[in-house]
C-alpha cells in the first residue's frame, strides 16, 4: 500500500465515522502526516486496526488515532505481553510480544483509560480481547491486563504476561 492509497482509506473512514471526530477537519490532519507517521498508520491499517481519529488533545495540539476495528486487530493476535514474558516461555513461543511490536512501529498500546474511552464510542472486542498497557505494580508480579466487552459492559481482566491466545491481540494509538 502506498501513501496516497493509505490517505484515501483514512479519508473514507474519517467521512464514514464522522460521529467519532466532530469538529475535526481532515485536511488539517493531512499536513501532519509525515513519512514516519504514515509508516505507523500503514502498520495499523495493514495489521487490521482500521485507524481513525477519535480525539484532539488541545493541551498538546495532537490529534489521536486509535484502532477502531470491531474486534482486536487480526494481524496483532497471538502475542504475549512483552519481551520479558516472551523470553520466559520455554516452549511454543509466539512470534513476538505486543509491547515490542508497538515500540517497533512507533505506536502506543492503549491504556485502561484509553480502552474505556474507546468502548464509550461503540461496541468493540465482543468476540476478542486486547492487551492493555499494564501498570508496573501488576507487571512486576508477572501479570498483565486486557479488556473486552460483554453484556453491554467493558471488563478489565488479568492474566500471566507470558500467555497468548488466538483471540487476544492489542490495540494501539498514535498521536499526530
Amino acid at each position: 500500500m502506498n501513501n496516497p492509497q493509505l490517505i484515501e482509506i483514512l479519508r473514507e473512514r474519517f467521512i464514514k465515522n464522522a460521529a467519532l471526530h466532530s469538529g475535526i477537519d481532515f485536511e488539517t490532519i493531512i499536513g501532519r502526516l509525515t513519512p514516519k507517521v504514515l509508516e505507523s498508520l500503514k502498520y495499523m491499517e495493514e495489521s487490521g486496526g482500521e485507524p481513525d481519529i477519535i480525539a484532539y488533545d488541545k493541551s498538546e495540539d495532537k490529534y489521536i488515532f486509535f484502532d477502531t476495528s470491531k474486534e482486536s486487530p487480526i494481524g496483532r493476535r497471538s502475542y504475549c505481553y512483552d519481551d520479558e514474558a516472551l523470553n520466559s516461555r520455554k516452549a511454543n513461543k509466539p512470534f513476538s510480544s505486543a509491547m515490542k511490536e508497538a515500540v517497533d512501529h512507533c505506536v502506543e498500546i492503549l491504556s485502561e483509560e484509553d480502552y474505556f474511552f474507546l468502548q464509550s464510542l461503540g461496541d468493540f472486542d465482543l468476540k476478542s480481547s486486547s492487551w492493555l498497557y499494564t501498570p508496573a505494580e501488576i507487571r512486576n508480579r508477572g501479570g498483565a491486563i486486557f479488556g473486552d466487552k460483554h453484556f453491554g459492559r467493558t471488563f478489565i481482566y488479568h492474566n500471566g504476561a507470558e500467555s497468548y491466545y488466538s483471540s487476544r491481540g492489542f490495540r494501539v494509538k498514535l498521536r499526530v
